[in-house]
């Protein structure tokens, strides 16, 4: 009879490996999985289209909606408001987005990889659906109703004694006074992949995650590695760490594909570092226990 014992199941292991296969399988784009009553945040559509911006163009948006204070995520060229009966309003300044182009040309003969194709940006110049008139927003929907309790996770979330601030339709954590603000629960409407009170609790580990970050905590900081980008690595850690603890209080089942939506996005902004996800990982790992032990030591 052997004496040899099997190995311990490195739980957070596994789960970054699914998160990993699922966005090499391109899982597509992340939904928010609340309602915006507006708000810079929202991702950006095309007015006409009813298409999503995508990459550099989704910060860029977000940071002129932000800077302007615009309500709407819709936006236009001149000639797409016009189409749809809408008038851009005189000395509206416009924001722009970058679209690529691909074409063709000879293969460099001395690289094999070169298969002919290059790609060109062309500006675009856009107006946010509240620099116009003639276009009637749509109406906001009816609030859904608290969310279905996870008894487990709201004792988990009671033990953190982090302090929660709900209302509203953001969510983040903010250092400068140390608490979380969650938005109504009332908005949240899931996903493809999530019900309402698991996008909820999704949401809210989320952001306690960051919350463990800070100084008198865990002083999680992102160092030189990433540098400029240390914004973007902050946010793989918190919702690698996401992964983890919804999986540990069961508040979902499997490794969703929400979650590597949300990581897609963010590792495209640190694309030149390969590793990056298992160095989140690692922190994310660590901020996982932390709250855990939370629970434990009361």
């Amino acid at each position: 009879m052997s004496n040899t014992t099997a190995p311990r199941r490195d739980i957070h292991a596994e789960i970054t490996n699914q998160l990993v296969a699922s966005i090499e399988a391109s899982p597509g784009q992340f939904t928010l999985p609340w309602r915006r009553n507006g708000g810079a945040l929202h991702l950006p559509i095309n007015a006409l289209t009813g298409n999503r911006y995508n990459g550099i163009n989704i910060l860029s948006l977000w940071v002129a909606a932000e800077s302007r204070g615009y309500a709407a995520p819709i936006w236009g060229t001149y000639r797409q408001w016009a189409e749809k009966g809408a008038q851009v309003r005189k000395g509206e300044k416009s924001s722009l987005v970058v679209f690529y182009r691909e074409f063709e040309t000879d293969p460099d003969p001395e690289d094999e990889t070169d298969n002919g194709k290059r790609r060109m940006a062309r500006a675009s110049y856009v107006f946010n659906a509240d620099q116009v008139d003639g276009f009637e927003l749509p109406a906001p929907a009816e609030p859904l109703g608290p969310v279905e309790r996870i008894e487990n996770a709201d004792r988990f979330v009671v033990s953190t004694n982090a302090t929660i601030c709900r209302g509203g339709d953001r969510a983040y954590y903010r250092p400068s006074t140390d608490t979380i603000q969650m938005p109504d629960e009332n908005l949240f409407t899931g996903t493809e992949s999530m019900t309402r009170s698991e996008s909820y609790y999704a949401t809210l580990v989320h952001e306690l995650v960051h919350w463990s970050g800070a100084k008198h905590r865990l002083d999680r900081e992102m160092g030189k590695r990433f540098g400029d980008d240390a914004y973007a690595a902050e946010e793989l850690v918190a919702e690698i760490g996401a992964a983890f603890l919804c999986s540990d209080l069961r508040i979902t089942q499997d490794v969703r594909a929400d979650h590597a939506q949300y990581l897609s996005a963010w590792l495209k902004m640190l694309k030149s570092d390969s590793k990056a996800i298992f160095a989140a990982a690692a922190r994310a790992s660590e901020a996982a226990t932390y709250l855990r032990g939370l629970e434990a030591a009361r």
